[in-house]
């Protein structure tokens, strides 16, 4: 369950969801449901006629998927996203069920310290492009 939002600067301000667009609906679909363990909370259809699924992460953030709006090999359609960050405990297992499910690891677990703050962290690439990075406090 989230914690309390330690922000002074806005009340209650934390993550709520992070956004992307997808290359392929149904694999991305499959990879954050079936792989990640992520529950979908809703689907449906936005202004434009796309379909949007908005899938609950497990400490109550959530992943809002968009079906694409073009060619699957159209790769622009997914380029405002530099990545998104996924706290984990066990980096390690995660790293190692995103690798069994055929994802492209880019940066193998690393320790390093951000500040005071110690940490390990990895990178892989999603089904549609995506940069996701997996984020343990130590």
């Amino acid at each position: 369950m989230p914690v309390g939002s330690k922000n002074q600067a806005m009340a209650g301000l934390g993550c709520h969801h992070i956004a992307i667009q997808t290359r392929d609906w149904d694999a991305s679909e499959k990879f954050y449901i079936e792989v990640m363990g992520m529950e979908k909370v809703v689907e449906f259809i936005g202004a434009d006629g796309q379909r949007i699924a908005l899938l609950d992460i497990g400490d109550g953030s959530h992943l809002e998927l968009f079906e694409p709006t073009a060619e699957p090999d159209d790769t622009t359609a997914n380029d405002t996203l530099t990545h998104f960050a996924l706290t984990t405990t066990d980096i390690t297992a995660a790293l190692e069920r995103v690798r069994a499910a055929g994802m492209e690891i880019t940066r193998e677990a690393t320790n390093v310290k951000l500040g005071g703050l110690n940490v390990t962290i990895a990178f892989f690439t999603g089904p549609s492009g995506e940069v996701i990075e997996f984020f343990q406090v130590n």
